[in-house]
């Protein structure tokens, strides 16, 4: 960015912390009129969410953060944008967060088909996508036309009533915005059809549809068009994991909501999952969350009334990866 960019950014930013202070009086993931837009303040020193989230961009308002988006550790700053292009589970800490000076951020879940429809309108407006086959998150500065977009989606919430038609127009700037900057190469790779990065989000979609069902990597493959080993290669070069480690993340993680908010037992949630064994979901439990369900579970509800309902946020769509 040239200095002149840079000191309207500066600008911007200014006035968008000042915004979600005003809307967030206290710790808080707020989710807010505009669809898919949430709110975040963070006040607890060094602390840590878990997460399986959906696509999204977010924007780093206030203070730092170090995220672990599938097996990708990246450490993110005031005015910086993350771009999370496909389905990931994430674990993220809040560094040096207090009262008197919280984590503040805030994002919103990407729209896939505003992403196709844009590339179909834009055709050769822009370079074409990259072949090459790589994560799907990244991190870069925001640019100060992204950050006024955002400025103007979250000052919207004082104007409810134009909510229902504004929002998706700002919204469809923000994706454009998107295509055209730094994370324009990943969006691109992982839309284009026609490509084995856009199976790959297909075969992503699947799982999510129905994570309790059987996973048989011939069927998948089949399903998106691609053999065996390509769906395998490239299905871990995106996001991290083989399939049947996502699939098994997948599970474990919805089995959490499940129990998390809809009151569900261990061995209902299990079931509800697709595991047969209720000990070796136990044992697969807590190999990933650290502690056994029925402990991690009241852990995580303890810390549910009140204003900063840090719990609900560990369930699938609750945006802990920001």
């Amino acid at each position: 960015m040239t200095g002149q960019e840079r000191e309207k950014a500066a600008a911007v930013m200014a006035e968008l912390k000042q915004v979600l202070l005003r809307r967030l009086r206290g710790p808080a993931a707020l989710q807010t009129a505009v669809h898919g837009l949430t709110l975040v303040r963070r006040e607890a020193a060094n602390s840590s969410e878990r997460c399986f989230e959906k696509p999204l961009a977010s924007i780093l308002v206030q203070g730092r953060k170090r995220s672990i988006i599938g097996t990708r550790t990246l450490d993110i700053a005031e005015s910086q944008c993350l771009v999370s292009g496909v389905d990931l589970p994430s674990t993220s800490y809040m560094v040096g967060s207090t009262p008197q000076q919280p984590f503040l951020a805030l994002f919103f879940y990407l729209n896939r088909q505003m992403i196709a429809d844009l590339l179909l309108e834009m055709g050769q407006d822009l370079p074409p996508a990259s072949q090459e086959h790589g994560p799907g998150v990244a991190v870069a500065d925001a640019g100060p036309d992204f950050l006024e977009g955002i400025l103007r989606l979250v000052k919207l919430l004082d104007t409810p009533e134009q909510i229902p038609i504004r929002s998706g127009m700002i919204l469809r700037e923000l994706h454009y915005l998107l295509l055209i900057g730094p994370h324009g190469g990943i969006l691109r790779r992982l839309h284009t059809q026609g490509t084995q990065n856009h199976s790959i989000v297909q075969a992503i979609a699947l799982l999510r549809q129905n994570p309790a069902a059987s996973l048989r990597l011939e069927d998948l493959a089949r399903q998106v068009h691609m053999s065996v080993s390509s769906l395998h290669r490239h299905f871990k070069k995106i996001t991290g994991f083989s399939p049947l480690q996502y699939h098994k993340q997948l599970r474990l993680y919805e089995a959490q909501r499940l129990m998390l908010t809809e009151n569900e037992n261990a061995a209902h949630a299990a079931a509800a999952v697709g595991y047969e064994s209720v000990t070796q979901f136990n044992r697969e439990y807590k190999r990933l969350f650290g502690e056994p369900p029925h402990r991690d579970i009241c852990r995580r509800a303890a810390r549910l009334p009140g204003s900063d309902q840090a719990g609900a946020h560990n369930s699938q769509s609750a945006g802990g990866a920001l």
